[in-house]
């Protein structure tokens, strides 16, 4: 494994890089800076290697964006309604970061901080934080590892340990934009989708916080069970994607976390990049980069709405706060593990 400098974030923290390859020569990099997923480098259909995910040559630039690209998202993935939350009848609150409501653990999230190496092989990767109680207000001091490997057959598996001292939210998740035809390419809009789901959370206002609701996806534009470009129906006269500009919802995979099931595939005609998307979680966020601003990103590509879409394994949004969903809760002690795993491959 090479290890590379990453420049210094804005409190003026040195960062590495990490640099993994397989026997095909596939790379994948990783920075201690928020434990994020920075490259992943995969043949195309000619064998040349395509970056396909979106990020920033070093780590102030990540700093200076809001976009969570290829971050690791803690403790608490997606929102949080009005930043509050009650757990064995003691109401918390978490800083507010968008509107009034918590995204992403609000501004001192995961993907804020710098995480320790705590082991690194030639195939893996495993990083270690300690997030206190002062960091985001959640309950309790959670030691939490993220373990990134690169298996041969360009598969990238992110796993999750944490365990706390006193009961708390244990939802971590990953936040790579992904675009098929390399992350310098522009929209992703025109790639296929097929997202295996039978219903999804609708949202009630532009907020984003769901109504508590598990809707069928049939006979709406978001149905993704058939594979068919992202941008199809994006632009539909449905409520839900005005809400949200387009894609932002969360699937339901199951009713329950725990179970490994393949929650997606993905492809990209003019590279013939495929991805298969797998997980044990109950739910994927479906984020179809509606909020990317014209920026430059790695190298000085030019990033622009719907340049990545994301597949964010998870509980429901505002899980805590709903009692028919999936909780997030897990007591203190306990050793809670999740994984998801990205497999790349040509066809």
């Amino acid at each position: 494994m090479q290890t590379l400098s990453f420049g210094t974030n804005q409190r003026g923290e040195a960062a590495s890089l990490y640099v993994l390859e397989n026997k095909n020569h596939a790379v994948i990099k990783v920075s201690d800076h928020g434990a994020t997923l920075v490259s992943v480098l995969v043949p195309d259909k000619e064998g040349k290697l395509r970056d396909v995910v979106l990020g920033y040559d070093d780590a102030a630039e990540y700093d200076s964006h809001t976009c969570y690209f290829g971050a690791t998202i803690g403790r608490n993935g997606n929102r949080i309604d009005n930043s509050e939350l009650t757990i064995d009848g003691k109401v918390y609150k978490i800083p507010a970061n968008e509107n009034e409501n918590s995204l992403h653990s609000g501004p001192n999230g995961f993907d804020r901080v710098v995480w320790e190496v705590k082991e690194y092989k030639e195939n893996s990767i495993t990083l270690y934080h300690l997030s206190t109680e002062e960091e985001q207000g959640f309950p309790g001091n959670l030691k939490v590892e993220v373990t990134y490997t690169l298996t041969d057959d360009n598969a990238v598996e992110i796993s999750y340990r944490g365990e706390a001292d006193k009961t708390t939210v244990m939802n971590f998740t990953n936040h790579s934009y992904f675009n098929l035809g390399g992350q310098e390419s522009g929209s992703a809009a025109g790639q296929q989708l097929q997202i295996l789901a039978e219903a999804y959370n609708p949202v009630r206002d532009s907020k984003s916080i769901p109504t508590g609701e598990i809707a069928p996806v049939e006979g709406t534009p978001m149905d993704f069970r058939q594979m068919k470009p992202i941008r199809q129906d994006i632009d539909a006269d449905f409520q839900q994607l005005k809400y949200t500009g387009g894609y932002d919802h969360n699937y339901v995979l199951s009713d329950k976390a725990g179970e490994m099931k393949v929650m997606a595939h993905a492809y990209c005609e003019e590279t013939g990049i495929a991805m298969e998307a797998s997980t044990d979680c109950c739910g994927v966020q479906f984020y179809s980069g509606n909020f990317i601003t014209d920026h430059a990103g790695k190298g000085g590509a030019a990033y622009v709405k719907h340049s990545g879409f994301c597949l964010e394994s998870q509980f429901y949004p505002n899980a805590v706060n709903q009692e028919n969903f999936p909780s997030p809760i897990v007591e203190a002690g306990k050793v809670f593990t999740t994984k998801t795993i990205y497999r790349f491959y040509t066809k």
